[in-house]
């Protein structure tokens, strides 16, 4: 192998290994500390949606999460175990960012920084800045902060009831509960409410629920938080003490967090923590690719207007008077609502099957005239043919017939007034005379087959006898005519047809079937005259005649249809043919008006 091969190789073995080294990201580690466990809705909610929000393609992050309960926790020595069990547990993991969920977190590791993971970034989350007090963060610190307004919420509650003349503001009697209603006396202190503020704190759980289902009249609450009791009994605030509160209460509630919507307050201007942990998430984000929290500024998130639509609907508010770019959750669709999809799908079909229908009207009445126009040429076909047929016939019979019976007549009389002739001379011409006879025969044969002087004069049953014995005396066929009961009140147009079926029907038997015999029958039922015309020849497929362009049959077919009748052909290899009329016995040709 040369030293170019050998380079080659080296290159083709290494080259996979490079790629994989420099596609695959380093791992990135996330610590998530918060306050309440998997109970709290907020902390739960947040820690989803930061987790959703950082997590994308080509970035590997591990995540690590740690429920403190430091809402209950009480502070000294129990304060520093948790914080030695912490850097115990994690001094090993190289975390790169450090998630802090509410306040009582953010002040733990504030207090701790210069000992807890020290340099790794810390963002803030789940608190407005009110609630860590004067306590100061450090350039490692971002995030966002949220921020309460009990002063909105309470004007919102106002816009809403009006008459509204008392306000009960509810609050429990934890460290994080008593913090919460300090700051929230703190911002109503200078407020000028239209209606006297009570502060309802400090209390058990059955004493406040004792309170609020006894409200005077025009009275508001509006809920804080509630953790524990009075007596130290704890809650699950969002989802076990507010809605027991808003069970009992007689008045509406209002509250500040988006958790509590759906737990049984009517709304208020909320924090979203929805938006905060989405913008956290960028903020990882931003930490995860290498920026500093130095340079993150930590910014306070506006809060909302958001209500409950079932609570409106519980207290008999409209929509109109909410404060405007309000956001109404949980709204139950009305019956239009919910089946308008159903409706507009039904409408849609409705419309499509009604112009289906119109053009299939449509269609069918071009159908029609077009078949009214089909019969209108047929007849007229049938009748010029037969017209045709007649002249032609008189003229055979009426001239040439009598022209040649003339010249028999002639070289009759001829034979006698010449002088003897020679046998050879003789014999000519009685051949001729002969020749002239039977050729007047033909013409006077060939003049009945076009127009039958015997059908018209005799009738429908001696004119069909007359042909069926012409026809077996000219082919040697054995004809069987089989006529039953049949009246002479048959329309001349019945009684033509029929004529003119038998005669094709005979005529095919002859040149297709192979048949020595055919039996022709004709019966009246009721008022209807039925034709039979079968043979036992050869037959044929059905099919076949389908496919063939003879006119014969098909103008059989047309001439019982411009009758109203029915007209059927019964056959198969070997089986002979059937064919088969059903005549009305006093039609008369329908021959429609065509019609542009």
């Amino acid at each position: 192998m040369s030293w170019a091969e050998l380079c080659f190789t080296l290159l083709f073995l290494l080259f996979p290994y490079s790629v994989a080294t420099a596609q695959a990201p380093p791992k990135k580690n996330v610590l998530i500390i918060s306050e309440a466990g998997l109970s709290h809705t907020m902390p739960v909610r947040q820690v989803q949606q930061i987790i959703d929000g950082v997590e994308k393609p080509g970035r590997q992050v591990e995540f690590y999460s740690e429920n403190l309960d430091l809402l209950t926790m009480p502070a000294g020595p129990s304060l520093t175990e948790l914080k030695n069990w912490l850097i115990r547990k994690y001094s090993h993991q190289n975390l790169d960012v450090i998630i802090a969920i509410g306040p009582e977190t953010i002040r733990f590791l504030a207090e701790n920084s210069q000992t807890m993971f020290p340099g790794i970034p810390v963002v803030v989350s789940g608190s407005s800045a009110a609630q860590i007090g004067r306590l100061k963060l450090n350039s490692r610190f971002t995030g966002t902060w949220a921020r309460r307004d009990p002063v909105k919420t309470l004007e919102s509650a106002f816009r809403l009831f009006p008459d509204a003349r008392q306000v009960y503001v509810v609050g429990g009697s934890s460290e994080f509960d008593q913090t919460l209603m300090e700051l929230t006396k703190a911002e109503l202190g200078s407020y000028l409410s239209p209606a006297s503020i009570s502060y309802l704190s400090d209390l058990t759980m059955s004493d406040l629920l004792g309170r609020v289902r006894n409200l005077p009249e025009r009275s508001v609450v509006l809920y804080l938080s509630f953790f524990a009791d009075s007596a130290g009994e704890r809650f699950v605030n969002a989802t076990g003490a507010l809605p027991m509160v808003a069970a009992a209460s007689n008045a509406p509630i209002f509250g500040m967090s988006d958790t509590y919507l759906g737990r049984g307050i009517v709304g208020g201007k909320v924090i979203s923590f929805d938006n905060q942990a989405e913008l956290d998430a960028r903020i990882v984000s931003d930490l995860l690719d290498g920026k500093k929290a130095e340079n993150i500024p930590i910014d306070t998130l506006p809060s909302i207007y958001m209500f409950d639509w079932k609570e409106l609907q519980r207290w008999q508010i409209p929509e109109k008077r909410l404060p405007p770019e309000s956001i109404v959750l949980f709204h139950e669709q009305g019956f239009w609502e919910r089946t308008k999809g159903v409706w507009i799908g039904v409408f849609v079909i409705i419309l499509s099957l009604s112009a289906l229908a119109l053009y299939l009207q449509r269609s069918r009445k071009q159908l029609e005239l077009a078949k009214e126009r089909q019969m209108w040429l047929s007849g007229m076909l049938i009748n010029a043919e037969e017209q045709e047929r007649s002249r032609v016939a008189n003229e055979l019979h009426d001239d040439f017939s009598q022209r040649l019976a003339v010249l028999a007549l002639k070289l009759g009389n001829t034979a006698e007034v010449v002088a003897p002739l020679s046998k050879e001379a003789d014999r000519q011409l009685h051949e001729l005379l002969n020749t002239a006879s039977e050729l007047g025969a033909d013409l006077h044969t060939l003049s009945h087959h076009l127009h039958s002087s015997t059908l018209e004069k005799l009738g429908l049953v001696p004119g069909i006898r007359a042909l069926c014995k012409e026809f077996s005396a000219h082919t040697g066929l054995e004809v069987k005519f089989s006529p039953e009961h049949i009246p002479a009140t048959a329309s001349q147009d019945v009684a033509l047809c029929i004529f003119r079926l038998v005669q094709e029907s005979l005529r095919n038997v002859k040149k297709h079937s192979g048949a020595g015999s055919v039996e022709v029958t004709l019966q009246l039922h009721r008022d209807m005259l039925r034709l039979s015309v079968c043979d036992e020849g050869n037959g044929f497929e059905i099919q076949e005649l389908q496919n063939q362009n003879g006119l014969g049959i098909h103008i059989m077919e047309e001439r019982v249809r411009l009758l109203g009748g029915v007209f059927k052909i019964h056959s198969a290899w070997g089986k002979g043919t059937s064919v088969e009329a059903s005549l009305p016995i006093a039609a008369k040709v329908r021959i429609a008006t065509a019609r542009g």
